[in-house]
């Protein structure tokens, strides 16, 4: 379904929502907010200009990348995802004389809260774009991730120079994955693994051309990071 179609239903289903009384349309906060900071739709030229402007990052493929439970819990408390933010240049601070570079918090921008109301319609829209062909369903076999894959993700393949494992560690580059088991479907990062430019043609994370053991591995042991239930 195209996604304007998608919004203008959505939009027909807030309007009656608030007429009896509950908060505004999630679907105008996608088609009138969301759009500032994310890409909805395919863009038409993957530049790196673009990679480099753009606020936040492309949720045409939502519904093939997050887990709707996360998404609806999320997007009712934010939190910090991407530590240097979606372009972590614009967040560093140099360090003083000449120490390490530091990443500045005030610099990433806080997202939006939204009601519980307002995250289901919201999450329902966002799940509904797959951006077709990014994914393969039944890419991940779900084999258990073996004693390696710690090491595999931390020492072997350098994961964590970019991405955090555990929670209070330092922001990096990355996004953090120490809720990736909770945050994102397991053949979407085995798909993202295997080619990271095949949905961000610029993007700075390297193809390392692993065999499909290792990525089994990897996206195994990253199905397993998930934040601690209170």
């Amino acid at each position: 379904m195209r996604l304007k179609i998608l919004i203008g239903a959505m939009m027909g289903l807030a309007t009656i929502s608030m007429a009896v009384g509950t908060e505004a349309s999630a679907a105008d906060l996608l088609s009138q907010q969301c759009v500032a900071c994310h890409a909805v739709t395919k863009p038409e030229k993957a530049s790196l200009e673009r990679l480099w402007e753009r606020k936040g990052p492309d949720l045409y493929y939502a519904g093939s990348k997050f887990n709707k439970p996360w998404l609806i819990s999320w997007l009712q408390n934010p939190t910090t995802i991407r530590g240097g933010g979606v372009m972590y240049t614009k967040a560093v601070k140099a360090g003083a004389d000449h120490s390490v570079d530091t990443i500045d918090p005030a610099q990433i921008a806080a997202h939006p809260k939204l009601s519980a109301a307002d995250a289901a319609i919201a999450a329902d829209l966002l799940m509904a774009l797959k951006g077709e062909g990014l994914v393969t369903a039944g890419a991940f076999k779900n084999e258990p991730p073996g004693s390696m894959a710690s090491m595999l993700f931390s020492k072997l393949r350098g994961c964590t120079s970019c991405h955090t494992a555990k929670a209070g560690g330092a922001p990096t580059s990355g996004p953090e994955l120490y809720t990736g088991g909770d945050r994102l479907q397991p053949d979407f990062v085995h798909a993202y693994i295997n080619n990271p430019q095949k949905f961000d043609a610029h993007t700075w994370m390297p193809s390392l051309g692993l065999n499909d053991a290792d990525i089994q591995k990897l996206t195994g042991y990253i199905s397993t990071l998930k934040s601690e239930k209170k």
